[in-house]
């Protein structure tokens, strides 16, 4: 269980006031004394995220986050933090202390989960510090009332957080299975160039390697060198899957008879909305000198001259284009709050994402009216070979 990817686990946020007993509750849900607990406020900075495997569902990752409402010289920038968690999170459980409940910050934060599509659980902490909580639950019935000194009600907190999560559509789809059928026949291309890690395959590779060993669907590996001869050689090829960079070359050598596409438009379909992602691809059409375009990563890596985000993908855009455009890269967690200020915002496959934050993003650019695409339907687009590699898809 501990080998699941963190961005294949359901992300549970824990927000609050400062000193709402957040951090508590996160170590007795976790079992362990993860986070520190203190009546100083602000205890908590950085988020702290924990995977766990949640009885009777399955694994999950566990955040704990700082104080919302906190008023020392670090708020803004512990807010900050703490609300990137939200494009993170699946299901949140906002707790408050009972003894200092405030109901316009409650509604203020149901507002922002409901505007980001987060389901949540309202729960009042340090209920052995109050005598009745009787007018709570009249008012509040569909609250958890928890107190970390009392086991039982931490219990019905977690057989509340599995039956939430039980609503929420958290299966991650599949990236090839329910393409093809078992007994097909697969080519992976992977370019071996300055970026590709040394002893290892990168991410995408893995997951698609290890989906056709659990489909029955067979899988060859090749190299770029490689892929002419080796297509000759086999009876039979259902589909060549490449890494994006090198869809010119390999649409060149691979037959019309063979289905093509890449990592990336596969994970488009597993991670986000792949219909809005592929719309987006004709923003290239609109695209005018001065333009702003946000090329947006979910990791964080060294680049070199070959990098795709960073350097081909630009560079391939000015030159079919043939305008004068300006780019903004930003990798990992990072993405703005706004993004009205940009023409075009070209997005990496999301395979270090989990789903809810790449749907994020992409609901923040259909908001600002502003086309958003991924990196192999781009380079589909600019290399003009875009019906093709959806036909897999159809």
């Amino acid at each position: 269980m501990s080998n699941i990817l963190l961005s294949e686990r359901p992300h549970i946020g824990i927000f609050g006031d400062t000193n709402a007993g957040k951090s508590a509750i996160f170590n007795k849900i976790l079992g362990q004394d993860m986070s520190i607990v203190s009546e100083t406020r602000g205890t908590t900075t950085d988020p702290v995220i924990k995977v766990m495997e949640l009885i009777s569902f399955g694994a999950v990752a566990l955040v704990d986050t700082a104080g919302l409402g906190d008023e020392t010289a670090l708020a803004q920038a512990r807010e900050s933090k703490t609300r990137q968690i939200f494009r993170r999170t699946t299901l949140a459980l906002y707790i408050a202390d009972i003894s200092e409940f405030s109901e316009s910050s409650y509604a203020g934060i149901k507002l922002e989960f409901e505007k980001n599509d987060i389901p949540h659980v309202l729960v009042f902490s340090k209920i052995d510090k109050v005598e009745d909580f009787q007018k709570f639950e009249e008012g509040y019935p569909n609250a958890e009332f928890v107190s970390v000194y009392d086991e039982q009600s931490v219990e019905k907190l977690k057989s509340r957080i599995v039956n939430e999560l039980k609503k929420i559509n958290t299966d991650n789809g599949k990236l090839l299975s329910d393409l093809l059928p078992p007994k097909s026949t697969v080519v992976l291309v992977v370019p071996i160039d300055s970026e590709a890690p040394k002893g290892r395959l990168i991410l995408p590779q893995v997951q698609l390697i290890r989906e056709c060993l659990d489909s029955n669907i067979k899988c060859v590996v090749v190299t770029l060198a490689e892929l002419a001869e080796v297509l000759s050689e086999l009876k039979r090829v259902d589909l060549v899957i490449t890494d994006s960079q090198a869809f010119a070359e390999v649409e060149k050598i691979v037959s019309p008879d063979i289905l093509l596409t890449s990592f990336s438009m596969l994970f488009a379909r597993k991670k986000g909305d792949f219909s809005t992602l592929l719309s987006g691809a004709a923003g290239i059409d609109k695209l005018s000198h001065g333009d702003k375009i946000l090329i947006a990563e979910g990791c964080s890596h060294n680049t070199s001259h070959e990098d795709i985000g960073t350097v081909k993908i630009p560079a391939l855009l000015k030159k079919v284009t043939g305008k004068k455009l300006t780019f903004d890269i930003m990798q990992g967690h990072d993405f703005p709050g706004g993004v009205s200020e940009y023409a075009l915002i070209i997005h990496c496959g999301g395979c270090m994402l989990t789903d809810a934050e790449m749907r994020s993003r992409i609901k923040l650019a259909i908001g600002a009216d502003v086309p958003i695409t991924n990196y192999g339907m781009a380079i589909a687009k600019l290399t003009g070979i875009s019906e093709r590699t959806i036909e897999v898809f159809k």
